[in-house]
């Protein structure tokens, strides 16, 4: 088993004002040359936006991009023609494939927007463009990890064009699940949204990340509530 740890007060940091982004790795100005990716996971920032700001029309291209709102609501709007507004309890995913534009904003006047953004590097490149968003709320589970995205279109949640996989876990101090790779060759990164766990004897807090590769199995132990996003990415580009 190989890991690797990402305590989350050595993330990058960029405020604006507007916007107050940790990035997990490299990202626009923020660059650590042992930071630039685990496996195809290219990026993972966490994402703060103020009362009725947001970013402008920008294009993206082959690029697998996960938004998942923590607090508030988030408006979307793209050169598909998809205008819709997601937050808490929702997972959206837009597969930029031969390219798209688009811009997101915060929906509400009186309070921020959180969410992380995520970016995956395609499996097939210059595919046909391609949104799809869902509500995680009805398939949520206590103390077990349920599936939020897949390689399938058929499965639970959201479906990208990557040998990817995600869970999300909301444990009760004590709780704890054992997660089993779904593809040989696989790694997981673990990332912390709330709370305190430990992972394979690792102490892991609010925002810190842990990568782990080279194993069939990571076990979550919850030493306080918590909650967890596993992203099991191909490690291989």
């Amino acid at each position: 088993m190989n890991t690797v740890l990402h305590k989350a007060e050595t993330r990058g940091n960029a405020s604006h004002g507007w916007l107050n982004s940790h990035h997990t790795f490299s990202f626009a100005n923020y660059h650590n040359p042992e930071r630039m990716n685990f496996g195809v996971l290219r990026v993972l920032n966490d994402d703060s936006v103020q009362a009725g700001m947001g970013f402008g029309t920008h294009p993206h291209d082959n690029m697998e991009i996960i938004s998942i709102p923590l607090e508030g609501d988030l408006e979307h709007k793209d050169s598909m023609g998809n205008v819709a507004v997601i937050k808490e309890g929702d997972v959206q995913v837009l597969s930029a494939g031969t390219g798209i534009t688009h811009s997101e904003y915060n929906k509400n006047k009186d309070k921020e927007v959180k969410f992380l953004q995520i970016w995956v590097f395609p499996k097939e490149r210059n595919v046909t463009p391609r949104y799809d968003q869902v509500s995680i709320r009805d398939i949520a589970k206590d103390n077990e990890f349920y599936q939020v995205l897949s390689p399938n279109k058929d499965d639970q949640g959201v479906w990208i064009n990557q040998d990817a996989w995600f869970h999300i876990g909301k444990f009760t101090k004590g709780k704890s699940d054992t997660y089993n790779i779904k593809k040989k060759g696989n790694g997981v990164y673990a990332f912390i949204l709330e709370g305190e766990v430990e992972i394979n004897n690792e102490k892991l807090s609010k925002r810190d990340g842990m990568g782990i590769w080279n194993t069939d199995a990571i076990h979550v132990q919850a030493t306080e509530n918590a909650r967890v996003l596993l992203m099991e990415v191909p490690m291989t580009m």
